[in-house]
């Protein structure tokens, strides 16, 4: 039987165990989205190409597997490249099927030509192009491999018409190289013995986890050697929920003063990038134990005393196996936990006058107090914007792993909506909410619609202080006055359920009602302009 490339590259995407595509319509990729719903895979489709990719990247986070997103040539395509950097810089297993002209026109000044490869190549963690139908099983296998192995990330695969389009015999087709039963790399036994002993003997140790330990799905194993170790620890902002933010080891409000103090660190699976002052939140005097398994990373802009190469998974179940073979006793300071808990609870009670203000216009401290009130515990929450996101880390809570998503070190805006569409397609019995800035929102606020169509019943928060970042008395802000956009009016248009709320004793009922609508919602929050994130609420960068 005859087959052209569009429904082999479709028939690998369902033998790879892809339930979803994200998409906006056009050619040359027709094919791709008709044979992909013909597999069985359900297919998403937006109004901006940008929030396809951004949801793509945010089914990934929350599923662990790789979302896969496509669009038509040319400007579509290039309008997923802002969701491929945010993957990109997420180190988030992602597939992107550019559409592209036909290989025969190129040089030509085809229609929508623009050498996409080199566009993407930067942002991605390979990019290809099969030229022979026949081959896309092998190529679009190939993608999938790199992108879940080793540091995951986003890979580009140009999807050109005369190739999408090109007849071959089913028989014909290349059949893919898959492995079963693939190792995880392990740690050098020497160094992990080296690393255990560094920490028994650590008077105030901690450990640091990131996205890495997220991906290899190793947040049981941080657990067990949290606990058997007596160990405080503390997560990268994407990376919350690995383990309970209100575990007995969790002190998220005294995250500086334990990166200050700390004499051993343990740092798993996340970088020492600009989120971490490239290494110096930790004390300079402080020894560090990396954990990657990216080799290059270990001590990338920080010296470390001990780095071991090796899956975040392996490793942390040979730490906790050196630690049981060696009846590890921990000789930390009691008074340093002690310390880190009443740090935390100081500052949790400094803050507690504006979570608890009458104001108005309401303080986001209070809107943030009353979001947590009324959502489930396994709720999952992505947060998007600027006041918001910095007022959100600390007083929002997260208790379990892939539950909380924000910008990452891409610093991205406009994500919120749609990692909140991505997150509830991946997981359609979880409350999904977006607690959002009006700036950000603003960015794809079309693809409400898009919740909408798709009955995806997410509810969007937004803390409407009028404009981007505060207003601060004295300082120019060119461009920062937007005025009060009525988002709860949008939401009505386009079919969903809208609420204003302009004085906090009705926080917690429109909160109530808009996750009791059934339809996606937009509860717009009237909130002080003037209310800024500073260190004493929710510190710099990484607070």
């Amino acid at each position: 039987m005859q087959v052209d490339g569009s429904y082999l590259l479709a028939r690998t995407l369902k033998e790879e165990g892809v339930e979803h595509l994200f998409y906006l319509m056009g050619g040359p990729n027709y094919e791709i989205v008709n044979n992909s719903e013909d597999f069985g895979i359900k297919a998403i489709d937006f109004r901006h190409e940008q929030a396809a990719s951004m949801a793509a990247h945010g089914y990934a986070r929350v599923t662990g597997k790789p979302g896969v997103t496509t669009a038509a040539s040319g400007p579509g395509t290039l309008n997923l490249l802002t969701g491929q950097y945010t993957a990109w810089a997420d180190c988030a297993p992602m597939i992107t099927l550019g559409g592209a002209g036909p290989i025969e026109d190129f040089g030509r000044d085809g229609f929508q030509e623009v050498d996409q490869m080199s566009v993407f190549q930067p942002i991605s963690k390979a990019v290809m192009r099969p030229t022979d139908p026949a081959r896309y099983p092998e190529h679009i296998s190939t993608a999938f491999r790199i992108a879940t192995t080793g540091r995951p990330g986003p890979v580009y695969v140009d999807c050109n018409e005369d190739v999408l389009y090109g007849k071959v015999e089913e028989s014909d087709a290349v059949v893919p190289s898959r492995v079963v039963g693939r190792s995880r790399p392990a740690g050098d036994p020497d160094l992990i013995k080296r690393a255990v002993k560094m920490l028994s003997e650590a008077s105030t140790p901690m450990i640091f986890a990131g996205g890495g330990v997220w991906w290899s799905q190793a947040y049981a194993e941080l657990r067990q050697l949290v606990e058997r170790m007596g160990i405080p620890f503390y997560t990268s902002p994407m990376s919350r929920g690995l383990l309970p933010d209100d575990h007995e080891m969790s002190f998220p409000a005294a995250r500086s003063g334990a990166f200050r103090t700390a004499d051993v660190v343990l740092v798993v699976g996340t970088r020492m990038n600009w989120m971490m002052t490239f290494g110096e939140r930790i004390a300079s005097e402080s020894k560090i134990i990396q954990v990657d398994i990216h080799g290059a990373e270990l001590g990338h802009n920080r010296s470390v005393d001990t780095g071991i190469e090796g899956d975040a998974k392996t490793v942390l179940q040979q730490l906790f196996d050196e630690a049981e073979r060696t009846g590890f006793k921990s000789k930390a300071n009691s008074k340093w936990i002690d310390n880190l808990r009443e740090a935390d609870l100081a500052r949790r009670e400094r803050v507690a006058p504006l979570e608890n203000s009458d104001q108005q216009p309401i303080h986001p401290l209070r809107l943030c107090k009353e979001l947590r009130q009324v959502m489930d515990r396994d709720a999952i929450l992505a947060v998007d914007g600027n006041e918001i996101l910095h007022f959100g880390r600390q007083s929002m809570p997260t208790y379990y792993p892939g539950h909380r998503l924000n910008s990452g070190p891409s610093g991205c805006m406009g994500v919120g909506l749609p990692y909140a569409i991505g997150a509830k397609i991946a997981k359609p019995d979880k409350q999904v909410i977006a607690l959002h800035g009006d700036g950000s929102l603003g960015m794809n606020i079309q693809d409400f619609d898009t919740a909408v169509r798709h009955n995806l019943p997410i509810v969007i928060v937004v803390s409407n202080n009028e404009g981007w970042t505060a207003r601060v008395e004295g300082i120019r802000k060119p461009g920062r006055e937007l005025g009060f956009t009525r988002f709860d009016k949008v939401a009505e248009a386009l079919g969903g359920h809208g609420e204003l709320v302009e004085h906090p004793k009705d926080l917690q009922p429109a909160f109530e009602r808009a996750l009791a609508a059934g339809v996606p919602a937009i509860v717009n929050v009237r909130t002080d302009p003037t209310a800024r994130a500073l260190s004493t609420f929710v510190g710099s960068k990484m607070e």
